[in-house]
């Protein structure tokens, strides 16, 4: 029974990955809400190239946009809230190893990202994490800790070095073009 559970499980990647190639984005939505799931919020876009990790447990909310080959890992539950960016190649984890485990054993927490948060290009952010409203991730940082609303982080790991205004208005998947 677990070999089937196996090739089932298989079979619906495979058919993800094959969606996250379609070229229009209207269709890419459809597909992942309804056949997998995907709490995608009216007009949330995520861009070609994608992958997923569980699906049925990640939550975008409107106006937030998904850039090319990003990683998002739903596994122990990821959120992203209302107009938030995430630029291309942005990893997010919500389970990993643990290295000081003998036996390798998992460990992992929820991601939350708040509105108007932007994560920019090859960034990552690591389990049990939340980045505060209006924050951002700089390009190739990695997130190992929570960021506070409206700071701006950089390194590895991610430390403070700036802040951003509060005055924010604006929704990222009103710039993308209709085939994207």
């Amino acid at each position: 029974m677990s070999t089937l559970r196996n090739h089932l499980v298989g079979l619906a990647y495979l058919s993800l990955r094959v969606v996250a190639q379609l070229p229009s984005h209207r269709l890419r939505n459809l597909l992942l809400r309804t056949i997998y799931g995907l709490k995608l919020e009216r007009g949330a876009i995520i861009y070609a190239g994608f992958f997923l990790r569980r699906p049925n447990r990640i939550t975008i909310g409107a106006g937030s946009v998904v850039g090319t080959r990003c990683e998002l890992d739903g596994r122990n539950g990821l959120t992203l809230g209302r107009n938030v960016n995430l630029s291309s190649e942005v990893l997010i984890y919500t389970l990993q190893h643990d290295p000081r485990d003998p036996h390798f054993a998992t460990v992992g927490g929820p991601v939350t990202i708040h509105d108007y948060a932007w994560i920019s290009a090859r960034a990552i952010i690591l389990p049990n994490v939340t980045v505060g409203e209006g924050a951002v991730v700089a390009a190739g940082s990695v997130v190992t800790r929570d960021v506070a609303p409206y700071t701006v982080v950089a390194g590895i790991p991610a430390k403070p070095i700036g802040e951003r205004p509060r005055n924010l208005d604006y929704q990222p998947s009103a710039y993308v073009l209709p085939f994207s």
